[in-house]
């Protein structure tokens, strides 16, 4: 009688749900979804957590398939050789197959006195930290955001709604990744909240103190309480277990998701960089990312080559307080087309249905594995994988 394959999967976000849910379709294959956390952390949501509109938590018997093993602990280390992971706890899990979907989270800032005094809102833990903070602040408090991104832009309006005192320091450019039409509408938007907008050229923060924030220029900012968007990082599970990674400790792997230096790990999610060509940290990406990364080790188990995965973006949706919001387009090579502005509640309506879709797919994909199959094709990078593919092979870095 021939033996289950046992399949983990580190991480229970998005990413790495989708892919534990696929695996199910298939009998004869064992899988165990190994997550710090005992529920999902909706981090599309994570803003509203801080604003008190919402908790940005689902219950994972909603989202994951029965068949799926389901442990509480985070992994300390992979050893590829053996085929097995060690955990926090001291436990020690056997695999055939390792999908890695371990996220990401906020960079550690390199400015004086920002790990000390300003607080980041990248994951349940740093928004559950922070919320009590803002709600302890005096209602005339001055708040300032660092970063000008969506995080950025989407934290400063839910707070500017409640009537906060709000400065969003930008850096450079508020919005960058905005069609210019989009830019300008955030801008008037946010200038009706109140929010003070600082961007263009000395808005760089250059430190933070405990009631401050000193910008390039010379300007120092009072701030209350000071919260950081700003910077991009992964866990460095990777690096530290020998694995091949990039200069952001994102996992290289192929075309087919499959690692560099192991055809029995396969990556997903923001921790992922295929050809050393990551997409964009999005859950729009590790919707379609996930389940491709679980057919790579379902082809794998069937003796049958990968299909090299596929993704692209259709736009993206920014939330401005709870009554307004950006709408905007791309082409799916991810560069934007158009945008329009929403007010009122058909804003409302549309936002909170692109964070309810997101649930439903995971549950959709949990009942009916195999049913989500949608790939959107960007061809751009496609064209550009001939190039790379000419390029010395990547650097390994620890």
């Amino acid at each position: 009688m021939a033996r289950n394959t046992e399949v983990v999967v580190i991480g229970g976000g998005y990413a790495g749900v989708m892919a534990a849910n696929r695996l199910t379709k298939r009998e004869g294959v064992t899988v165990t979804l190994i997550n710090p956390r005992a529920k999902f952390v909706e981090r599309i949501r994570l803003h509203q957590l801080v604003g008190g509109s919402d908790d940005a938590l689902v219950d994972y018997q909603r989202i994951l398939a029965r068949g799926v093993r389901f442990v509480v602990d985070t992994v300390t280390r992979i050893d590829a050789p053996g085929r097995r992971v060690t955990t926090a706890s001291g436990g020690i899990l056997a695999y055939d197959y390792l999908i890695y979907a371990v996220g990401s989270g906020s960079g550690e800032p390199s400015v004086p006195g920002a790990a000390e005094h300003a607080y980041p809102i990248s994951t349940l833990e740093d928004a559950l930290r922070l919320r009590p903070v803002v709600e302890a602040a005096p209602a005339s408090a001055a708040l300032t955001v660092v970063g000008g991104g969506s995080t950025g832009i989407e934290t400063a309006s839910e707070l500017a709604e409640q009537g906060r005192k709000v400065t969003l320091v930008c850096g450079r450019t508020l919005g960058a990744y905005l069609h210019p039409h989009a830019r300008r509408a955030v801008a008037e938007r946010l200038a009706e909240l109140g929010v003070t907008v600082l961007e263009g050229g000395g808005t760089t923060v250059t430190a933070v103190t405990r009631d401050a924030v000193r910008l390039a220029d010379g300007r120092e900012l009072p701030s209350a309480v000071t919260i950081w968007t700003a910077g991009f990082a992964v866990p460095d599970l990777a690096a530290r277990s020998g694995l091949s990674t990039d200069a952001l400790g994102r996992l290289l792997t192929d075309e087919t998701l499959t690692s560099v230096d192991d055809p029995r790990i396969v990556a997903a999610g923001d921790s992922a960089a295929p050809s050393d060509l990551p997409v964009r940290m999005s859950c729009q990406s590790a919707m379609q990312i996930g389940p491709q990364a679980g057919e790579t080790v379902l082809s794998r188990i069937a003796g049958k080559r990968p299909a090299d995965f596929n993704v692209g973006f259709f736009g993206q949706c920014i939330s401005l307080g709870r009554r307004a919001g950006i709408v905007q387009y791309a082409r799916r090579d991810d560069s934007v087309t158009k945008a329009f502005l929403l007010n009122g509640r058909p804003l409302a309506m549309l936002k909170e249905g692109v964070c309810k879709s997101t649930v439903w797919q995971l549950s959709q994909e949990a009942r009916h594995p195999g049913m989500l199959n949608l790939w959107f094709k960007d061809r751009a990078r496609r064209k550009s994988l001939p190039a790379r593919a000419g390029e010395a092979a990547p650097g390994r870095t620890a």
